[in-house]
């Protein structure tokens, strides 16, 4: 049985890509292995948060991780902030890190351009708290998209560089890529992926999302005047990722889409896809509610925390005996 670990930001309404992308994958790790899922805080307060939405934020991401049908029965389901030892290894691994290497990281760059001259520490620093997330818990696998490849590298070159330096302690993790995850772009910019950040509405389906906006943001997808329901990626990514869309929800070929809408047109094709969405979202949805406000939730991440950190201790005890930093 392997070991797998997540994390996710409560940053932001998760999105139908997230879900399509990456969540609804999840599932199937759950029957086969031991998982993690963490909800990572920590990472968010990297930029200025609201801690009133951070709080809601944070609750809300745990809902919506059960809604998808994380079962907790067979996950261990916790937010970060609630087992020490995370930022307890990320100082840790802070110590071994090189600021050149952190200074190098795309994420980091990007960000700390929006900062101007206020440039939080943690901004820089953030990449080893996040091989500490991984890292405690003896992680095989972590599921990551190409975003995050250049930080699981940095994880993976920090646990070699502690091994040689104090002996084998830690695992080394590979990056697991999700077979069968759809890439979901942008609905009013088809050629980049769609991001729960982006200041435009219209962009994105959010998990939350009403069946009204819902139908409005999908007819108002930007296509081509072609009017023909084909995939061309390269010359139509617009009707091409409403049909990735389409695909990753029903699991039906391009071809059979394709003969399917054979003459029907973008606006029929527009008003089943959003029947679609609609209802496939519907049954998260409900459950969320269920959960959001419930002592159900509480329950389970406090179970969740207690069960992370007794993993967690394990593995933080071995690194301070390892490195010295024990008393006896």
């Amino acid at each position: 049985m392997s070991v797998i670990f997540s994390g996710i930001q409560p940053s932001g309404e998760l999105t139908l890509g997230n879900y399509l992308g990456a969540l609804r994958n999840f599932l199937d790790y759950q029957d086969t292995d031991e998982c993690y899922y963490c909800i990572v805080n920590q990472h968010a307060i990297t930029v200025p948060q609201d801690p009133k939405e951070l709080f809601h934020n944070t609750r809300s991401l745990a809902a919506i991780y059960l809604a998808a049908g994380l079962n907790p029965d067979k996950v261990t389901l916790f937010v970060q902030s609630e087992v020490p030892q995370h930022v307890q290894l990320g100082w840790i691994m802070q110590s071994i890190s090189y600021v050149g290497e952190l200074e190098r990281m795309t994420q980091y760059k990007d960000k700390a351009q929006k900062q101007g001259e206020s440039i939080p520490t943690a901004l820089l620093t953030y990449p080893p708290l996040m091989a500490a997330d991984i890292l405690l818990y003896g992680t095989n696998y972590v599921p990551v998209g190409d975003d995050q490849k250049q930080h699981m590298e940095l994880t993976r070159d920090l646990a070699e560089r502690f091994n040689r330096r104090f002996g084998e302690t830690f695992v080394v993790p590979e990056i697991k890529v999700s077979e069968g995850g759809a890439r979901i772009m942008s609905l009013q910019e088809p050629t980049k992926k769609m991001s729960k950040s982006d200041d435009n509405q219209n962009a994105t389906i959010r998990l939350l999302d009403t069946p009204d906006q819902i139908v409005k943001k999908l007819k108002r997808a930007q296509t081509d005047s072609d009017n023909a329901v084909r995939f061309d990626k390269e010359n139509k990514p617009g009707i091409s990722n409403l049909m990735g869309i389409y695909r990753a929800i029903t699991k039906d070929s391009y071809e059979a889409i394709e003969e399917m809408y054979a003459g029907k047109g973008y606006g029929a094709f527009k008003s089943d896809i959003a029947d679609l969405v609609v209802s496939t979202l519907e049954p998260l949805q409900q459950r969320y509610n269920e959960l959001i406000n419930s002592p159900e939730l509480d329950k389970i991440l406090d179970e969740g925390a207690v069960k992370a950190q007794a993993k967690a201790s394990v593995m933080y005890d071995k690194v301070i005996h390892a490195m010295g930093l024990c008393r006896k």
